[in-house]
């Protein structure tokens, strides 16, 4: 069972994070600075009514006048007070519900026995802890705002940077070679963005070493069998006729084959290809060379056009397919022409998953129904060749309802997108748009 995997941006994480750490701060400050300033109003109020019953004490005894709303033997007076009372001790008492203002009564016993008190409610006290409450609630929401605000800018900072990375990151992964994660990045701040940039830069450099030092010893390798091959091939024409000496002279013929087509892979690899343009019509100059390489292939074209590109290489990638095609599909071969778009399809039981998910590989022939023959090296000469010329080379297995009916099993089909432009002459090549 999968998991529902939910995307959201770096940003709103951030800022999500700063808004429920400013709320939580909010409300312990909120709630520390409420209890504080009602503790500090309650003991203030005990003193003032602690001060009252002193000098109405004091009143009382000289003129036998009760002020301040005191009371002699109050029958509403505490418990508390009476107990204290009888002990010869002032006292006094708070009476708190905790929901409306509170009760402060202070108490005095006198020389006749009798209990002087004073009682107060203090409400226009508590009605500046309601206003403090008030300023607390609009303060914490503006921290919590501005909380919010603070983490977009953050977040949105770290966000853009790494979107930078990620798409560094990923021409680097096409094969853009110049490109640098931390120089795309930009930013004179270092942080962790750019330890990251700076390790995939350097295993990017250690692994295009790497790969450069492989081209090299394959090219190496291969260079240095031309020679001995070429002999060999020289030599098994002076063998007399016979079964044997053909099948000498095939398989020198097939290792010579495979020796030029490992060095023109290394080329293709080193990147150090450049096309020789030439303007030619498509339709007849795809026609004439498909009809030298297989006669029997149907052309069909929808639509002629004018491209400057390189015929050889053009040449190089149709004999290519047509020659897949012929080792692994099934007749008819069918070619067509719609303006700069090539398609080239066969019959057969179409193109393996792996070739259609990770695209040609060399020495990878591909699934047993299309394997048994060749090297894996023609559709990626084909491949690399089209990048040399700009264009895109795709691979899809024939669907019915686009390509027509197929009795004989689904179909391979290849095709090739010419580029509106030609290839610049420093070696970077035109974005092609390819339809859905």
């Amino acid at each position: 069972m999968r998991r529902l995997a939910l995307r959201t941006g770096l940003r709103w994480k951030v800022s999500l994070a700063i808004a429920v750490v400013s709320a939580l701060v909010a409300i312990v400050l909120s709630l520390v600075v409420h209890n504080a300033a009602r503790v500090s109003m309650l003991d203030n109020n005990r003193t003032v009514m602690d001060e009252r019953v002193k000098v109405a004490q004091r009143w009382y005894e000289q003129s036998r006048v009760l002020g301040f709303g005191a009371k002699l033997d109050d029958p509403e007076l505490p418990e508390q007070l009476k107990k204290e009372a009888w002990r010869g001790q002032r006292a006094t008492y708070m009476e708190d519900s905790g929901t409306g203002t509170p009760e402060v009564w202070a108490s005095v016993p006198l020389r006749n026995g009798k209990v002087l008190s004073v009682h107060a409610k203090f409400q226009d006290r508590f009605a500046v802890l309601k206003d403090l409450d008030r300023v607390l609630i609009i303060g914490s929401v503006a921290v919590v705002l501005g909380g919010i605000a603070l983490g977009v800018l953050i977040g949105d900072q770290l966000s853009r940077r790494l979107r930078k990375a990620a798409t560094a990151a990923r021409k680097l992964a096409e094969g853009d070679s110049e490109v640098r994660v931390r120089e795309a990045i930009g930013g004179r701040v270092r942080d962790e963005t750019d330890d990251l940039a700076r390790a995939v830069d350097g295993m990017a450099e250690a692994l295009q070493q790497r790969l450069e030092a492989e081209r090299r010893v394959t090219a190496d390798i291969a260079h240095e069998l031309r020679t001995p091959v070429t002999g060999l091939l020289t030599a098994a024409e002076l063998l007399p006729p016979g079964r044997p000496t053909e099948l000498v002279r095939d398989r020198a013929q097939a290792m010579r084959t495979l020796v030029e087509d490992v060095l023109e892979v290394a080329r293709l690899d080193g990147f150090a290809e450049r096309a020789e343009l030439q303007e030619i019509a498509v339709a007849e100059f795809i026609t004439r060379r498909v009809r030298s390489v297989a006669p029997d292939a149907v052309i069909t074209v929808v639509r002629d056009a004018h491209v400057s590109t390189d015929p050889r290489r053009l040449e190089r990638i149709m004999g290519n397919l047509l020659a897949n095609a012929a080792r692994h599909g099934k007749p008819p071969f069918e070619v067509t022409v719609e303006g700069r778009v090539l398609r080239v399809r066969d019959h057969g039981p179409g193109f393996p998953e792996e070739l259609l998910k990770d695209g040609p590989s060399r020495f990878r022939t591909g699934s047993k129904d299309r394997a048994g023959t060749g090297h894996g090296l023609g559709l990626t000469i084909a491949a690399g060749q089209a990048r040399v010329l700009g264009a895109r080379l795709t691979f899809r297995n024939a669907d019915p309802s686009v390509d027509g009916p197929d009795d004989d099993g689904r179909g391979a089909v290849a095709v090739l997108w010419l580029p509106e432009s030609a290839p610049t002459n420093t070696g970077s090549f035109p974005v092609i748009e390819v339809p859905d």
